[in-house]
């Protein structure tokens, strides 16, 4: 468990990267807040549109998805709780002011 708990936490830092392929990086694209952070560990669309940001969001999920995957069969979990515990870290991790899913739709952290 400890292992995939760094393996999660170094893909959620990872993603706060800037993708050079995008104008728009993901901190900006979270602080401009149009891209929030969702509990099952992928990204989700704020404001809809923003069509350089639903490019950027397809993209980062896109690696994300790929990194749980690697991330699961490597410790023999399903990928649902590699998803989990990345939303989990995720959203801990995320500045204040910026955009998390609740329950009850999109909030400020």
């Amino acid at each position: 468990m400890i292992r995939l708990t760094i393996a999660v936490c170094a893909i959620v830092l990872g993603a706060a990267v800037a993708f050079p392929a995008f104008a728009l990086s993901l901190d900006e694209a979270k602080a401009k807040g149009l891209v929030g952070e969702r509990p099952n560990g992928y990204l989700g669309t704020v404001n809809p549109s923003n069509a350089e940001a639903q490019s950027l969001i397809e993209d980062v999920n896109r690696k994300r998805k790929q990194a749980y995957e690697e991330i699961a069969k490597r410790n023999r979990t399903d990928i649902r709780a590699v998803e989990t515990l990345a939303g989990e870290k995720a959203i801990q991790n995320t500045a204040p002011g910026n955009f998390i899913e609740g329950p009850g739709g999109w909030m400020k952290k």
